[in-house]
């Protein structure tokens, strides 16, 4: 695991992809290929199930170091990351544990979830005692489900292909399905991804998905209106359907393996002609109804590992088709758009239908309708466009409606994570349960402990601030603290902030009663007083537009 751990942290320590690539380059060529086959697992995304729970870990670091837990705590609370904070408290390694990544995986690691909490134990202290603080930081993350580098798929799959001298293309179809969590990776489907002589997509095997930009500017820029393909832009879940040998294999863009999740969808696959491959959404869409239902009800099944009949009838789910990848066993990507939506057309398969305007004005009118569809807004495709991998600029766009939004007061704060551990860049928001009379009144509010008038939270999000934003929120919620709770601190609200958020409903299990989707942070309100910050009605009024308003307290 040395070598793997020398590669994390070079990773980890550059911001250059030109250097990231060589990193990996280096240890290719030195690794075996068992080792080779986890380490390319990992960074393109793999992600092992986690084998011992947080509070295990934590409770075993005060064991292993001889620290009362408030002290252990507090160190936890410093760094902001728990496998940061183990290595440091640990005692100096009593022996030396110099294995393959492969063997710590599949010895030491993985065979971890299906121990006693006693034998656990054991395996983990005595792991510790064998490592260097920073191979017991790298131990932390496998074990405990938090690894993550700062490494894209597409940038391992650069290295092995300059590494390799195989075609880059050709290793992003064969790594398809290549981190699927319930298929550990061998030093033969490693040795796999490079051999070009492979025969194409066997079995269940999907596609690189193609994916789209968000459109910088307005549409007429891209051009004539009757060259681009407009269909509405769906909020569901992106999938592959599969139909070869006479199976049916559905894949997230994720690359897991749903098919058990969506019976529905796999009874009607199943009577598609062999060698066919879609790619489409899936929706929940409720029997007799136009349009498809609410995210927040597609979000019900997802949560479930068992299905019951009350849930499959609840929130029935369909594949509504966006393009066609393979037919008759022939993969259709390099044909034109237009050609691969008129095979599928003719396939039988609900497709995805097109959005007719004459030009761009007409379009852009439509477009306004979108959250009353219950759609995101509009996808451009280009109608020679061939089906990509990965985003290929000028080909596919998102032409999204204007997010919702409301200005919210910041009340709490937590620190970050790896390099932002010592700023505090996650931020709890609020709004009134009632409009202020006016600044003294909301005052008067903030200062009593209780009352009528107060700030309700609502939402939590990390991301939509620049650096330099990030370290002035942190300075003001540095100096109005007011109280704290382990890594979480009160502060006297202070800063108004505009949230946007691509969904809203009511929810049970929020105080508010109400969750949103998505939530970010689009500026800080300089210019927005305390008093004038939404309120709850407010929020109330944005489930109105659409129609989003879905109670989340079901079965």
């Amino acid at each position: 695991m040395k070598g793997f751990v020398a590669l994390y942290m070079a990773l980890d320590a550059s911001t250059s992809t030109l250097a990231k690539v060589a990193a990996l380059k280096r240890y290719l060529a030195e690794a075996p290929p068992r080792d080779a086959a986890w380490a390319v697992y990992l960074l393109a995304g793999g992600t092992p199930r986690r084998a011992v729970p947080t509070n295990e870990l934590r409770a075993l670091a005060c064991e292993a170091a001889g620290l009362p837990e408030w002290l252990f705590e507090a160190g936890y609370a410093a760094t902001g990351d728990l496998a940061e904070a183990i290595a440091y408290v640990l005692p100096d390694p009593e022996d030396r544990l110099d294995e393959p990544l492969a063997d710590w995986m599949e010895r030491r690691i993985l065979p971890l979830r299906a121990l006693d909490v006693a034998a656990r134990r054991d395996a983990v202290l005595a792991a510790w005692r064998g490592l260097s603080a920073d191979e017991r930081f790298m131990f932390v993350k496998l074990v405990g489900g938090g690894f993550r580098v700062g490494v894209s798929k597409l940038l391992v799959q650069r290295a092995l292909a300059e590494w390799s001298g195989v075609d880059a293309a050709g290793i992003a179809q064969r790594m398809m399905g290549y981190t699927d969590i319930d298929t550990p990776p061998t030093a033969e489907r490693f040795q796999a991804l490079l051999r070009e002589d492979t025969g194409g997509t066997r079995g269940g095997q999907p596609y690189p998905f193609f994916l789209a930009h968000a459109l910088p500017g307005e549409p007429a820029a891209l051009g004539a209106r009757e060259d681009w393909l407009a269909e509405w832009k769906y909020d569901g879940i992106r999938a592959q359907v599969v139909k070869r040998d006479g199976q049916v294999w559905i894949w997230s863009r994720g690359e897991e393996l749903v098919t058990e999740r969506f019976p529905e969808v796999l009874l009607e696959a199943s009577t598609w002609p062999d060698g066919t491959v879609v790619d489409g959404e899936l929706l929940a869409w409720r029997h007799g109804e136009t349009e498809p239902a609410p995210f927040a009800l597609l979000q019900k099944r997802i949560g479930r590992l068992k299905l019951s009949k009350a849930i499959l009838a609840e929130a029935p789910v369909r594949l509504l088709a966006y393009d066609l990848l393979e037919s008759d066993g022939i993969d259709r990507r390099a044909e034109p758009m237009h050609q691969r939506r008129a095979r599928l057309e003719q396939l039988g398969i609900a497709t995805s239908p097109l959005v007719a305007a004459v030009d761009w004005a007409g379009l852009a009118a439509v477009r306004e309708g979108s959250r009353e569809r219950r759609v995101e807004g509009l996808m451009l495709k280009h109608r020679d466009a061939a089906y990509g991998i990965g985003r290929t600029v000028g080909a596919w766009w998102k032409w999204k409606v204007a997010p919702l939004s409301v200005d919210a007061v910041l009340i709490y704060a937590q620190a970050g994570h790896g390099r932002r551990a010592n700023l505090y860049t996650d931020y709890s928001f609020a709004v009134w349960n009632r409009a202020p009379g006016d600044a003294a009144e909301a005052q008067a509010a903030l200062d009593a402990t209780a009352g009528e008038l107060m700030l309700v939270p609502f939402a939590k999000a990390y991301s939509g601030l620049t650096d330099e934003e990030i370290r002035r929120v942190d300075r003001e919620i540095r100096r109005t603290t007011v109280e704290k709770f382990g890594p979480v601190r009160r502060v006297r609200p202070t800063m108004v902030f505009e949230l946007g958020f691509e969904g809203i409903q009511a929810s049970s299990r929020h105080k508010s009663g109400i969750a949103v989707r998505f939530p970010r942070m689009l500026r800080i309100r300089d210019d927005k007083p305390l008093h004038e910050a939404d309120t709850l009605d407010s929020l109330r009024a944005l489930m109105e537009i659409g129609s989003h308003a879905v109670d989340d307290a079901g079965p």
